[in-house]
This record gives C-alpha cells, sequence and structure tokens, in this order.
C-alpha cells in the first residue's frame, strides 16, 4: 500500500479514501504473519530487483547471504525496508541450508507461513498468493509451484534442463511417496508454521537437493502437499546446476531418505505390509540381475548347466519387479488417504 501511496504522490495525485477491505484475498494475507526466506548467492545484479518485488502484505524478509563474493551483502544493507532481515553464511554452505536458517528465524518469529523466493528474482511475486491462500485455509501444509504439465509454462527452460527435472520427478515420486508431484527442483514454495514444527529443521540436506529431501520427510509425518501449476520466469540469472552431476549425487540421498521413510512412517509411527513388499522386491531383484548374469557368463563359457536355470531366473527377475509394484501401488494408496478430500494440484 505504501508504494501505491508513493506512487499517487509522485504524480500529484491526491487520495481522499483507500479501501482493502472489499478484497477476500488482501483479507485473507492479512489474517495471518507471511514472512518470506530469499536464499541468495552473489547476486547483486538481481538482487535489489527481487526485494523490491515482495508484496507489502509479507510482514518480515529474511534475506540469506550464502557466503556471497561479490556485493551482494552491499546491496542489502543498502536496501531501505524495516521488514529485511540479513543473515551472511561466512563460508558458503549451499542453497538448502540457507534456507533452513531462514526457516529457524521465522520460527523463532512465530510466522504463521512462510515462503522461498529466490535471490535471483526468477519468482514471479504476483504467484505468491496461489502459494500461500491454501495454506491459510487449512486445504495443505505445503505447497510448491510445477512448470511442468504444459509446454507453455515451460518457456524458457532449455530441453537438458527439462529432461532433467521429469527423470528428478521420477525418483522423487518413489523417494518422497508424493506420487502426485513433479518439478520437485521448483524453488517457489510456501509451507505452514505447524509443518515446520513437525520437522527436524538440522537433518535437511543442505545442497540443491533440499527440496527433495523436504519432500521425503514431510511424507513421513503426514503433511499435505499441493502443487501449483506456476509458469517459468526466465530472465538474466544462470543456473549453476549441471544436471548430469546432479542426478547422480542426489540419486544415493533420495535412496536413503526412502529408506528412512519406510523405517519411519509405515514401521515407527504405524506399520503397513508395504514395507515388506518393497524389502522382498529389493531383495529378488538384485538377486535375479546377478544371477542371470552369471547364467550368462557360464553360457559364454560353455559350462553346462541345468535347463530350469533360466526359468528361475526369470521367476526371480519376475517376483522382484512383482514385489516392487506392489510396495508402490499399496504406498500410492496410503498417499491418498493420507490426502484425503483436497486436490493434490491448483490449476489457476
Amino acid at each position: 500500500m505504501g508504494s501505491l501511496i508513493s506512487a499517487a504522490e509522485a504524480e500529484n495525485i491526491k487520495i481522499n479514501y483507500m479501501s482493502f477491505n472489499s478484497d477476500p484475498v488482501f483479507k485473507k494475507l492479512e489474517s495471518c504473519s507471511i514472512g518470506v526466506v530469499v536464499p541468495a548467492y552473489n547476486e547483486e545484479k538481481l538482487i535489489g530487483e527481487t526485494l523490491s518485488g515482495i508484496p507489502e502484505y509479507v510482514d518480515r524478509i529474511y534475506l540469506i547471504d550464502d557466503g556471497s563474493t561479490d556485493r551482494t551483502g552491499e546491496v542489502v544493507k543498502s536496501f531501505r525496508d524495516p521488514r529485511v532481515l540479513y543473515l551472511r553464511h561466512e563460508v558458503n554452505k549451499g542453497v538448502g541450508a540457507g534456507i533452513i536458517d531462514g526457516y529457524k528465524l521465522a520460527l523463532r518469529d512465530e510466522m504463521d507461513v512462510v515462503a522461498v523466493m529466490a535471490g535471483d528474482n526468477q519468482m514471479d511475486p504476483a504467484e505468491l498468493p496461489r502459494l500461500l491462500i491454501p495454506i491459510i485455509e487449512g486445504e495443505t501444509d505445503y505447497t510448491k509451484g510445477n512448470r511442468l504439465l504444459s509446454d507453455s509454462f515451460r518457456t524458457g527452460m532449455s530441453p537438458w534442463r527439462s529432461f532433467g527435472n521429469t527423470l528428478l520427478s521420477l525418483l522423487t515420486k518413489i523417494g518422497s511417496g508424493y506420487w502426485q508431484v513433479t518439478d520437485p527442483q521448483n524453488g517457489y514454495t510456501a509451507i505452514s508454521r505447524q509443518a515446520l514444527e513437525a520437522l527436524d529443521l538440522d537433518a535437511v540436506y543442505p545442497y540443491y537437493g533440499y527440496c527433495n529431501d523436504l519432500l521425503i520427510k514431510l511424507n513421513a509425518f503426514g503433511m499435505r502437499v499441493m502443487d501449483v501449476v506456476i509458469p517459468a520466469r526466465y530472465g538474466r540469472e544462470k543456473s549453476s546446476i549441471k544436471y548430469s552431476r546432479y542426478v547422480l549425487k542426489v540419486s544415493p540421498m533420495l535412496f536413503k531418505g526412502f529408506l528412512w521413510r519406510l523405517r519411519v512412517k509405515y514401521t515407527v509411527l504405524d506399520f503397513h505390509p508395504l514395507v515388506l513388499f518393497y524389502l522382498a522386491g529389493m531383495i529378488a531383484l538384485p538377486l535375479g540381475v546377478l544371477f542371470g548374469f552369471w547364467v550368462f557368463l557360464q553360457a559364454l563359457l560353455q559350462t553346462p548347466l541345468p535347463s530350469y536355470y533360466v526359468l528361475l531366473d526369470l521367476f526371480v527377475l519376475g517376483m522382484g519387479v512383482q514385489m516392487l509394484l506392489f510396495g508402490m501401488l499399496f504406498d500410492m494408496q496410503a498417499e491418498k488417504k493420507g490426502q484425503g478430500m483436497y486436490d493434490s494440484i491448483i490449476v489457476v
């Protein structure tokens, strides 16, 4: 509202009366405290635009400077907005570590909803209410942007980046148990204070894979997650993610997180037989592959083997695949039950 008044004064426009009470969306946004975490690393050219675009209904802005070596800190300190709280990491700890520190500050300040907007001005502030409103209305605990549902929403995204994101979406579906969620690398998110309080923030992966790891942990504790379709917005920023290395680095983390989720969600907090199906599949499938390789090697060496060895290998492989598919099916059913009556994707 202050920026609107300033613009009117600059044009010598006299304001007799101003009211936002008729706007139901504004009322909902004003009904709770909203914080925005802005992780930044060497963003001196774009951090000013990012901060200027954050709407005035946001109560606090947590700028986490992750060891920048350029003038990012100077630009932020010269930005005169009392909402901005600046925290600097003396060494680069990773984007995940920066966001977690922002979350901790928001919890300290008792923010009701906390969003994340990157410091490169890639996330359109006009879309922020679509992430916040479902949480404020109690429909979900965590919302995230989704750029992959339509070619038009991928504008500006390279084919290689799109392929890498699609592959990571598949791996994250299996690892996290949120089978309806895609575009897990989308960092435009919002989360409720209740969800943040349920998490062990210190255990969240500190680098770019934090968003995948966060989904795994949210699922383990039964939190509802909702995709919000938001078009990609690429401009002068340059992504530092190398998807070839990224997939190789994040995949082991996803597998470990998957095993942790099964243990916590389906054995510690509750019990579901899908754990047994997953376990049987993860044992039978590798055994089938190794046995099949051994049979093939013996055939090359012309070593005589019983004819039923091939059938036995096919049986073990088939059982392994079948057990894994049953585990996934039960996991999907458990997730649908956990999501309840709410839709998992918002398209506006």
